[in-house]
């Protein structure tokens, strides 16, 4: 799972104005990080360009998804990330950086801003601490954690139901139980047998 790009634009009347990216080509070819740059910064100005005011989407190409929120105001974010990133983390993601923004960054500048004039250091931040989605989003923390417990649940049961078949065995071979004994923990065990888990 991997983020790649991380942008802020605005979508005037005219044009889409990119207003702050930040980008990870680090798993790119050297010589060709340049290039993944500037094909990303396209992507996502084309496809803020054609999405709708107040809209959110995921746009395939490739082994890659673009999300994309483009708010009614205008402000829009795009995340490009490989197919296995969660959307709804990257949605979350974008809203958050989108109302940061909107509140450190002038509206008037907007329509009229470029990366060079706009103050907003932080999508470096974010793009570097939603590389995995785990450690940056609580859902998927709490999702995560609750799929390791099935696991151990599951071996824990497997693990049970090997010794509970063990102490058939055992009970079967034993001298010392007497018959009434030996009787009594076959008939509760068959009134357990309706609990098994398969």
């Amino acid at each position: 799972m991997r983020l790649y790009s991380l942008s802020v634009l605005y979508k005037g009347e005219a044009r889409v104005q990119l207003l702050k990216t930040a980008s990870d080509v680090s798993t790119f070819n050297f010589f060709q990080r340049s290039s993944v740059q500037e094909f990303m910064t396209f992507t996502s100005q084309l496809i803020v360009e054609r999405s709708e005011l107040g809209s959110r989407a995921s746009v395939k190409e490739q082994d890659y998804l673009c999300h994309v929120y483009v708010r009614s105001d205008g402000l829009a974010g795009v995340v490009i990330a490989d197919n296995e990133y969660p959307s709804r983390v990257c949605f979350t993601l974008l809203d958050k950086v989108l109302e940061e923004f909107s509140r450190q960054v002038n509206r008037v500048d907007w329509p009229s801003g470029s990366p060079a004039t706009i103050s907003y250091a932080a999508l470096d931040g974010y793009l570097s601490k939603y590389q995995n989605p785990r450690d940056a989003d609580p859902m998927t923390r709490v999702q995560a954690e609750l799929d390791e417990t099935k696991i151990i649940l599951h071996n824990t049961m497997e693990s049970l139901l090997e010794r509970g078949e063990k102490l058939d065995d055992l009970v079967s071979k034993s001298e010392v139980l007497g018959v009434q004994s030996k009787a009594f923990y076959k008939t509760a065990r068959k009134q357990n047998s309706c609990c098994e888990i398969m």
